[in-house]
C-alpha cells in the first residue's frame, strides 16, 4: 500500500506529486492519504483545492463521519482545503466526512479503486483514539489486497502488517518507518 502524509502549502503547484498519486492509485495498490496526501488524492481526480480564509488550526475540531455517523473530535493543521462542490459532482469520489465547524470537506474514498483519505491528522489521535479505525481500514485494506497475497509477496506481507501493528502503538515514529520501508521495497 502506498501512505500519503501530510505536508505544508498549496497542493496545487505539486504537478510532479499529483502526477505520482494518479500512478499510484492506477496500480489498484491501496492507498491511504492524510492531510497534504488527501490534496493529493482529490486533485489526483480532477478536483481542485482553494485557500481558505481561515485555516484549520488546532486539537479539537468536529468532524461527522457520514459512513457510521459518529462525530470524531481530529487534530488539523492547514490552510487549503478540497472544493465541496466539484467532489460531490465528480462520479468517482465518495465524500466521507465533514468538518462540522464549516461543513468543508474532512474526508473522501474513490469508488473505483482501494484508495481514502481525510484532512486531519488521526495519527495525533487528540480525542484521544477517534480516528485510529483509519489504520485498522488501510491495514484491512492492504490485507485483503491481492497484490499481497501472492505467495512470492508473502514475506512482504507479513513484514507490512507488523509495520503496520506498530504505527497503531508507536504513531509517528512508526509512520516514518512505514514511509522509508515501502519506499524502498516497492521500488
Amino acid at each position: 500500500g502506498f501512505f500519503l502524509s501530510n505536508g505544508p502549502g498549496d497542493p496545487e503547484p505539486l504537478t510532479e506529486a499529483i502526477t505520482l498519486t494518479q500512478q499510484v492509485i492506477e496500480s489498484g495498490k491501496p492507498v491511504f492519504g492524510i492531510c497534504l496526501g488527501h490534496q493529493l488524492i482529490a486533485l489526483s481526480q480532477g478536483v481542485p483545492t482553494y485557500k481558505m480564509r481561515n485555516g484549520h488550526r488546532g486539537i479539537n475540531h468536529p468532524v461527522k463521519n457520514l459512513l457510521t455517523g459518529k462525530d470524531e473530535i481530529t487534530s488539523q493543521n492547514h490552510g487549503f482545503a478540497v472544493d465541496k462542490e466539484l467532489a460531490e459532482k465528480n462520479s468517482n469520489i465518495e465524500i466521507t466526512h465533514l468538518h462540522l465547524n464549516d461543513g468543508t470537506v474532512a474526508g473522501i474514498r474513490l469508488k473505483n479503486h482501494p484508495v481514502f483519505s481525510v484532512q486531519y491528522h488521526p495519527e495525533a489521535a487528540p480525542g484521544p483514539h477517534d480516528a485510529s479505525y483509519l489504520f485498522d481500514q488501510f491495514i484491512e485494506l492492504m490485507t485483503n489486497n491481492k497484490w499481497l497475497m501472492t505467495s512470492d509477496k508473502w514475506l512482504i506481507k507479513q513484514h507490512a502488517l507488523q509495520i503496520m501493528q506498530g504505527v497503531l502503538l508507536y504513531k509517528n515514529i512508526a509512520l516514518r518507518c512505514v514511509r522509508q520501508y515501502f519506499c524502498i521495497t516497492l521500488k
